[in-house]
């Protein structure tokens, strides 16, 4: 939406997708190998000459920073990589707007094991006369604490963006038809629409409503359910969809659609599921199997930079799996992940196939297609 008002912006996002440099885009363009490279160097010098010892994704978010400093955007993005108040992105101290998604339950080792928890920790954004956009739908433990924490920080005006028989309020609906978002995409978009208009207002710059409608029309967000062709890989004919669903949240909005738009007639679907070892299979896996679907249980590789990220045993996810739902066929793959596409394959015939569980299972896929069409 920035890019098409003509704003120079920034964006940083997290986890990477297939390299670790595309997190960082600059006007809608992912930032070239050798800039992030050069940047990043600079930062872990200045790290160490320092004494900083700053983490990994403090490392990272320094380097995206500078970066946007370098490039001399007007207004940058920024996702938070986790939680919030205590993550690195929040050293932002006057943000022109900060914005609060849906709130589930994610990271509770860290965060905390109940949504009020959780969402103090989110809450840890919101800024002294800085604006606030809040998803109006979350649970009413989520709402007060945010209504909480806002009154104590005398942040600015917190809009909720509300539901009204399933559809989220607000004008941009007025200009632009539902009719291809889901309940959740409506939310995601009026949400972006909203912090925009508040961030393009505060720095008195106009702007046309129909240049967002054109920027919402052309966004796409890969691993988000994503349709994909992966017949370069396994000779399959028929796309596939790939999701990177990695939480009970995700995982039942990911299971309603493919439920909605798969399983025409109660088709079975194959699911090729890899799951970040520490997240909760009891919440995960029931909102996406059903009885007579095949599972063929991965683990996703090495996470470039990130070591702490390790895949649940594929094994673990089978049991846990077969103790939950009758399954018409289950494995747990050995070898490549090519292999177990291929397998994959075999086994779904010209049945829905779905990819899911994991971001870095989505960005193995991902690169896996990449390396093989450079062949």
């Amino acid at each position: 939406m920035l890019h098409a008002c003509g704003v120079p912006c920034g964006r940083f996002t997290s986890p990477h997708l297939i390299d670790r440099w595309d997190c960082i885009s600059v006007n809608e363009k992912v930032v070239g190998e050798g800039l992030f490279r050069q940047t990043e160097h600079r930062v872990q010098l200045r790290n160490e000459e320092e004494g900083i010892e700053a983490s990994e994704f403090e490392l990272l978010t320094a380097t995206a920073f500078e970066i946007f400093s370098q490039e001399k955007i007007q207004i940058g993005v920024v996702e938070v990589g986790l939680g919030g108040r205590l993550d690195a992105t929040n050293i932002i101290k006057d943000p022109l707007v900060t914005v609060i998604t849906k709130i589930g339950k994610d990271h509770e080792v860290l965060l905390g094991s109940t949504l009020s928890e959780i969402a103090y920790q989110k809450a840890g954004i919101l800024k002294s006369d800085v604006p606030a956009i809040v998803d109006g739908t979350n649970h009413k433990d989520v709402l007060k604490v945010i209504a909480d924490v806002s009154k104590n920080m005398r942040s600015g005006r917190v809009k909720y963006i509300e539901e009204v028989s399933g559809q989220t309020k607000s004008e941009i609906w007025a200009v632009q038809s539902r009719a291809a978002y889901r309940r959740h995409q409506q939310m995601n978009i009026s949400l972006a629409y909203e912090a925009v208009r508040l961030a393009l207002d505060q720095i008195q710059l106009s702007f046309d409503i129909q240049q967002f409608v054109t920027a919402i029309q052309h966004t796409s967000w890969p691993g988000r359910l994503q349709m994909l062709s992966i017949r370069s890989l396994t000779g399959r004919f028929q796309p596939i969809l790939l999701d990177g669903a990695h939480n009970a949240q995700s995982a039942v909005v990911l299971g309603s659609y493919v439920d909605e738009r798969l399983r025409e007639g109660r088709k079975p679907v194959t699911w090729v599921i890899a799951i970040s070892k520490g997240k909760d299979l009891q919440e995960i896996l029931p909102a996406l199997l059903k009885k007579g679907d095949t599972l063929v249980a991965v683990e996703f590789g090495p996470v470039d930079q990130m070591p702490w990220v390790q895949p649940m045993p594929a094994e673990e996810i089978l049991d846990t799996a077969r103790a939950m739902v009758k399954l018409d066929r289950s494995w747990a793959a050995q070898g490549s992940l090519h292999d177990a596409l291929r397998s994959s394959v075999e086994a779904s015939g010209e049945r829905p196939m779905v990819i899911a569980g994991s971001l870095y299972l989505v960005s193995d896929v991902l690169r896996l297609l990449r390396n093989t069409h450079r062949i």
